[in-house]
C-alpha cells in the first residue's frame, strides 16, 4: 500500500524513522510529502535527514491508503499551511487510515477532526484535544475508526504495530 507521510522541518526523528522502517519492512511504500519536492527536511535532533518525494501541491489523497503524521515541531508548521490541512481533511473524508503520534494530532485539531473522537497525544496536546471536544485517554495507542493516535516516542512500537494491524484489516477487506 502507498502511505503518505506529511512532514516539515523539526519533526521528531524517531517518530518518522521507527514507523517508516516498520511500514517499509512490511512491504508498504511511504512517500514523504513536503512543501516542495526534493526539499531536505531535518529532524529536530538532527539524526534524520530526508528529502520530500512529493510536493503538497502535487499530492493527491486518492493515491494513498493511509497517512502518517510524525510529531515534533513539524505538525505546528504543517497546520499553518492550508494545503496540508486540506490534505488531512480529504484523507479523513475518504475514510483513509490517519495515524498521528505525539504532537501530530495538532494538525487534526486545525482540520476540525477531533470532536467526538477517542484519542491520545503528547500530554500538553491532550489538553487541547479535550478542549476541542475529543475524548482523551492516556494510553500508548488508541484506535477510533480510521484514526490511530499515540503519545510519545516510547509508544512507537505499539503505534507501528497498530498501524500495520489496521492496514492488514484494510487489505483483507479489499
Amino acid at each position: 500500500m502507498n502511505i503518505a507521510c506529511i512532514l516539515a522541518e523539526g519533526f521528531e526523528d524517531s517518530e518518522l524513522r521507527i514507523p517508516l522502517n516498520r511500514l517499509t519492512a512490511a512491504g508498504h511504500r511511504v512517500v514523504i510529502i513536503g512543501k516542495q519536492k526534493g526539499e531536505e527536511l531535518v529532524g529536530k535532533r538532527g539524526k534524520e535527514r530526508v528529502r520530500a518525494d512529493e510536493s503538497i501541491d502535487a499530492a493527491d489523497p486518492g493515491d494513498y491508503q493511509a497517512l502518517l503524521i510524525p510529531g515534533g515541531k513539524s505538525p505546528e508548521h504543517l497546520r499553518a499551511d492550508e494545503r496540508f490541512v486540506r490534505f488531512v481533511q480529504r484523507m479523513d473524508e475518504e475514510g483513509k487510515l490517519v495515524a498521528a503520534v505525539c504532537h501530530g494530532p495538532q494538525i487534526l485539531l486545525t482540520a476540525g477532526l477531533v470532536r467526538g473522537r477517542t484519542m491520545t497525544a503528547w500530554k500538553t496536546v491532550q489538553v487541547d484535544l479535550r478542549q476541542a471536544g475529543a475524548h482523551v485517554v492516556d494510553r500508548e495507542v488508541v484506535v477510533d475508526e480510521n484514526l490511530v493516535t499515540s503519545r510519545k516516542p516510547d509508544d512507537l512500537e505499539a503505534f507501528s504495530r497498530e498501524i500495520l494491524n489496521e492496514l492488514s484489516e484494510l487489505a483483507a477487506r479489499r
